[in-house]
């Protein structure tokens, strides 16, 4: 991958631009290593671009310069009812000669206008899953998680989760250092767990609630440990089934799935830098052995831990 390209319309929502541009759009930083993009913005009609704050852009390129682009961007727009027909022809142009399409936010919606939602998981921002599932009763509708990454497709779910989904291609093409050191740039963490739920569920929290913070920081600088729910519990002075709870309440998801997702990215770590064998990884890890960590690895990346050292190794 690289040339990107974002397409920006009338109405267009800055943070949502900037999300991408953050990702895709950074200049070189030797000291990070990491990759830099053909990155480009362009829009229907060139010239003036109407933002939805309280500034316009300025944008200079059209639609052609999707033509060549690797990865093809949707930007958020106020009215994303409404579709230009030159924006869906060159989604689909881009979609056919198999580039990767990401649509941010309520610019989905575009893909399902286009026709490539049909059959396709994917998501938006909590407040419009079910009008997307209402308007394109053929695409497979997650509301609760941050992005869906099917096929040649991904979608994000609102403002910042933006960020999440760019983070997850980023890691899918160029692996797990690139996009924790991109991560740590931007000041956000390389993944994040659970879904949109965890966001919305309660906007307040209990004021009596205790933070699980300093235990995860615990659990990342000792994976290889016990860290069963009863353990955890004990460590929490919880009854296993009151720290379940609590754990899932902050977090968005389970113990196990958290403690899992935190030893193949640390795995992928291992992998990437080190030419340590598969089993000494998985001890390394917590995983106790190659067969665990193969299944664990290929469960959450599609793919085998000798298979991602071959891609990304080095």
């Amino acid at each position: 991958m690289q040339k990107v390209t974002v397409i920006v319309q009338d109405g267009a929502e800055p943070f949502g631009l900037g999300s991408l541009v953050e990702v895709w759009g950074e200049p070189e930083h030797p000291e990070d290593q990491t990759p830099v993009f053909d990155f480009r913005v362009c829009t229907p009609r060139p010239g003036r671009v109407k933002g939805r704050s309280d500034y316009d852009l300025v944008v200079e390129r059209g639609l052609e310069a999707t033509e060549d682009a690797d990865l093809v961007c949707l930007s958020p727009k106020y009215d994303f009812s409404r579709h230009d027909p030159a924006v869906l022809d060159a989604v689909r142009a881009a979609y056919d000669r198999g580039a990767i399409i990401y649509a941010h936010c309520s610019g989905v919606f575009e893909l399902g206008a286009a026709g490539l939602l049909d059959g396709r998981e994917c998501t938006t921002h909590w407040r419009f899953t079910d009008r997307l599932a209402a308007t394109y009763p053929e695409a497979d509708v997650r509301p609760d998680v941050l992005y869906c990454h099917d096929g040649n497709v991904l979608t994000g779910a609102g403002s910042a989760a933006g960020i999440d989904a760019s983070l997850h291609l980023l890691r899918e093409q160029f692996g797990a250092k690139v996009a924790a050191t991109t991560a740590r740039r931007i000041v956000v963490p390389p993944h994040r767990d659970g879904g949109q739920a965890q966001f919305i569920a309660r906007a307040v929290p209990d004021c009596d609630a205790e933070t699980l913070g300093p235990l995860l920081e615990w659990i990342v600088a000792n994976l290889g440990d016990d860290l069963g729910v009863e353990a955890l519990a004990r460590r929490s002075h919880m009854s296993p089934r009151t720290f379940a709870r609590r754990f899932r309440a902050e977090t968005g998801t389970t113990p196990h799935s958290w403690v899992t997702r935190q030893r193949v990215q640390a795995a992928e770590e291992l992998l990437e830098r080190t030419d340590h064998s598969i089993d000494w990884i998985a001890d390394e890890v917590g995983f106790g052995n190659a067969a665990t960590l193969r299944h664990h690895f290929a469960r959450v990346r599609g793919l085998s831990p000798q298979q991602y050292r071959r891609r990304f190794a080095g």
